[in-house]
């Protein structure tokens, strides 16, 4: 007999038990199970899908079993006595459904409370270093709502490897290096003088970057349209880009400014970062070309150093004909440090689907010149998203045509939750608490913008609409959180002890839509490890979303206070009450314990 776990993924168990069956029965074949949840629950709640690939694969072969029924036949014949598996059944031309064992499903949600869910994070994660890329805004100019997809997508990865205990670098590549810093400092320079001439301080204040849009705009404006002043401005970069004192200062203090006002946006968000920018790279481009060169990996080729990688239609262009470093250029250095000096096992680069091609060609440079390998030792991955789009289905942006400001976004969602918030309360009697209201919005409002965004695939494209993301109704983070809350005051009205009573009352499951939520609950590591296989934290949305709704139906239909079976079932309400926190922590939501 197989003793099965309490805890960890249920798949995986029933993968490891049909593992050992098919290495029994077909000791030569060489096969890994494959074993996915079943699409309709009245079939069983796992299918294990292995027979009809190996009757293709035995074909022709000695002994040769005659269907894909035989081979399920013997798979089951061999899969090992276990305490996890309650019955299996044949379907088709060789689908082996299988349901669990309701008292393994039990000690599961009752082991959520009396261990935790520390033994339910998804497993082969724990001390691996991992590296991610991601928000990465560009000095002095303004966070905006294309930045919110790369901060939040990156951030709710972070925190899926850190539940899984790898070490995760979370790391900000600002654009704080290029050209626009010679315009910049330039136009500073200019403003100086004038308040000298008009008998102002001779100094550095902090008026000169109080306003960094305005500071970009005019200096932009000045650069596209007067030629004196862009040679000026190239002859600024040179400066900067060779050590000029004053340069470095006028630049050092651009950077803090944008730096205070990023900040205090990922202190809104939740998110925490280590800023590394492109300037940190400046001293390693060099070294890198002329490696790249003396390899003979990088060629010239119109004057420019290139790297041309294998089924690429364009080079990796990573010196330009004028000898000076590009993105490109940065972004190899950037992975060749994250590799030799931060040991990392796998790094990961949110951005948007638009650099897809920029990363091929690095990732093909990189194998070229052998610092990766394929399918061994350290991996890469770019993890590419869609646009946010307006109501009108085109990129979401002002009426006067610029891109949205994250801020003003983020204002007017905790804006909106506090309006409505007060107006239930007083609908409701109650006292109106502000600073609790004012608490509850933010919780609310800037976690409604980013489930509204991790709910669709990264890919896609999404309609960013306050209406539909502050809904009461459907897949959005209010509705859940105010399902959260529901269920915290059913525990709270229970007036017990439920980690107490966890630890002496075991759960039973009679009902079969007890069955239904404990399986569901006991499918959070799948819901995890299909999140990381695919770098897509919309599943784990998908399953918050599912779990509300299960715990719905077993709400209706299965009394918790006061029935006969009150102990067990509070024991599952909490359950359910652990799981949605831990899927609210790792999406970067706060969760709510009344609205």
């Amino acid at each position: 007999m197989v003793h099965t776990k309490d805890h960890g993924s249920v798949r995986a168990e029933v993968a490891d038990l049909f593992r050992s069956a098919l290495s029994t029965a077909y000791p030569n074949a060489g096969v890994e199970p494959i074993v996915a949840a079943c699409n309709n629950a009245k079939n069983g709640d796992y299918q294990c899908n292995n027979a009809m690939a190996l009757f293709g694969k035995l074909k022709g072969s000695e002994n040769a079993p005659k269907a894909p029924r035989d081979v399920a036949n013997a798979i089951l014949a061999a899969l090992p006595a276990n305490d996890l598996i309650a019955e299996t059944s044949l379907a088709g031309p060789g689908f082996i459904n299988i349901r669990l064992n309701k008292d393994a499903l039990a000690r599961r949600v009752g082991s959520m409370l009396t261990d935790g869910l520390t033994k339910f994070a998804p497993e082969g994660h724990a001390g691996k270093k991992v590296v991610i890329d991601f928000s990465s805004p560009n000095v002095a100019k303004e966070m905006h709502v294309g930045h919110l997809r790369s901060t939040i997508i990156g951030d709710t990865l972070c925190r899926v490897f850190e539940y899984c205990g790898s070490d995760v670098l979370r790391l900000n590549h600002v654009g704080d290096w290029g050209t626009q810093f010679g315009m910049l400092i330039e136009h500073m320079a200019d403003v100086r003088k004038a308040r000298v001439a008009a008998g102002g301080a001779d100094a550095d204040t902090d008026e000169d970057v109080a306003d960094l849009q305005e500071l970009y705009r005019a200096a932009k404006k000045r650069f596209d349209e007067e030629e004196e002043f862009k040679t000026r401005a190239r002859e600024a970069v040179t400066r900067l880009q060779s050590g000029d004192a004053t340069s470095l200062a006028s630049w050092q203090r651009i950077c803090a400014a944008s730096r205070r006002e990023f900040e205090a946006l990922y202190t809104r968000l939740g998110v925490t970062l280590q800023e590394r920018g492109e300037s940190f790279y400046n001293p390693m481009l060099k070294g890198i070309v002329d490696e790249l060169k003396e390899a003979g990996v990088a060629t010239i080729d119109d004057g420019a150093t290139c790297v041309f990688v294998e089924g690429q239609s364009v080079p990796l262009i990573v010196q330009k004909s004028d000898g000076g470093f590009g993105y490109a250029s940065t972004d190899m250095a950037a992975l060749r440090h994250r590799l030799n000096d931060e040991k990392a096992d796998w790094i990961i680069y949110v951005t948007d689907v638009g650099q897809s091609q920029h990363f091929e060609l690095v990732f093909g440079a990189a194998r070229k010149a052998g610092w990766l390998k394929e399918d061994v030792g350290p991996k890469v991955s770019h993890v590419g998203f869609g646009l946010v789009l307006g109501e009108d289905g085109k990129r979401f942006r002002t009426r006067s045509g610029d891109l949205v400001r994250l801020v003003e976004l983020l204002d007017e969602a905790k804006s909106r939750c506090a309006a409505t918030i007060r107006e239930r309360r007083q609908e409701a009697g109650e006292e109106v608490d502000e600073a609790e209201v004012e608490a509850a919005a933010c919780a609310m409002g800037y976690g409604a913008v980013k489930y509204a965004d991790l709910k669709n695939h990264r890919t896609t494209n999404y309609k960013f609409s306050f209406d539909d993301m502050l809904n009461l109704k459907g897949n959005t983070a209010v509705y859940l959180l105010y399902a959260h809350a529901r269920i915290a005051g059913i525990v709270r009205k229970g007036g017990k002890d439920v980690y107490a009573l966890a630890a002496t009352t075991p759960v039973t499951l009679e009902h079969p839509k007890e069955v239904e939520l404990a399986l569901h609950l006991a499918k959070l590591p799948d819901a995890l490890e299909d999140a990381i296989e695919e770098l897509a934290p919309n599943r784990i949305t998908d399953y918050l979303y599912d779990l509300s709704e299960k715990f719905n139906s077993f709400y209706v239909d299965c009394k918790v206070l006061g029935s006969e079976q009150e102990a067990s079932r509070l024991l599952l309400v909490e359950a359910t009450a652990v799981v949605m926190r831990k899927c609210f922590e790792l999406l970067g939501i706060k969760p709510l314990y009344r609205i």
